[in-house]
């Protein structure tokens, strides 16, 4: 718990305006430029879009079924692109919500344990690698059965998606919050 707790304070003083403005620039790069290109190479060799990063809940014989879908040539695609783009990809937007969560909660009180939300993309980006590993050996050892780690896969999905989306309520939570605290601070100085 000590090194969280040194993690979250070590954020909340990294971040400022500047680092805030890179954070959401790369992020909305990503969004609009690299992502539709990645997603686009899978859909080209394999034939869909059905992949386990973007599925919420999928089983390991879902998993299997996606590995015959895309071939040899796709699977290749996939682990490569796993081993390249997708270890970028969780740290761009690691880094847009940590600093994002942390510019609007850094009003908090430092000993305030709701300083800690700043933490939680930090899990996602986690276990998005947990989730790429598995489903990556899947593919690479497909059609041999890889039990124990295809089992494991759609969990880490899960949980990657479970702490993504808190990480974005997070966000809104600060926001609202920030913008009551600037609308409090308006009517005092009325």
């Amino acid at each position: 718990m000590k090194q969280a707790k040194q993690l979250s304070s070590w954020c909340y003083r990294a971040v400022n305006c500047p680092v805030l403005v890179a954070a959401v620039i790369i992020f909305v790069f990503f969004l609009v430029v690299v992502l539709p290109g990645m997603a686009g190479g899978l859909s080209e060799l394999a034939g869909t879009d059905v992949s386990p990063d973007t599925s919420f809940i999928y089983s390991a014989e879902e998993l299997y079924g996606m590995a015959e879908m895309y071939g040899e040539e796709g699977r290749s695609y996939y682990i490569y692109s796993r081993f390249t783009f997708d270890l970028i990809w969780p740290a761009a937007y690691l880094f847009f919500l940590a600093a994002s969560v942390s510019y609007l909660f850094r009003y908090l009180h430092p000993n305030n344990h709701w300083r800690l939300v700043n933490l939680l993309p930090f899990a996602g980006a986690v276990f998005d690698i947990l989730e790429n590993s598995a489903a990556s050996l899947v593919m690479y050892r497909y059609p041999l059965p890889t039990a124990v780690i295809a089992q494991l896969a759609p969990i880490f999905t899960f949980i990657k998606w479970f702490f993504i989306v808190l990480s974005f309520l997070a966000l809104v939570a600060g926001f609202v919050l920030s913008l009551l605290r600037l609308l409090q601070n308006k009517k005092v100085d009325a």
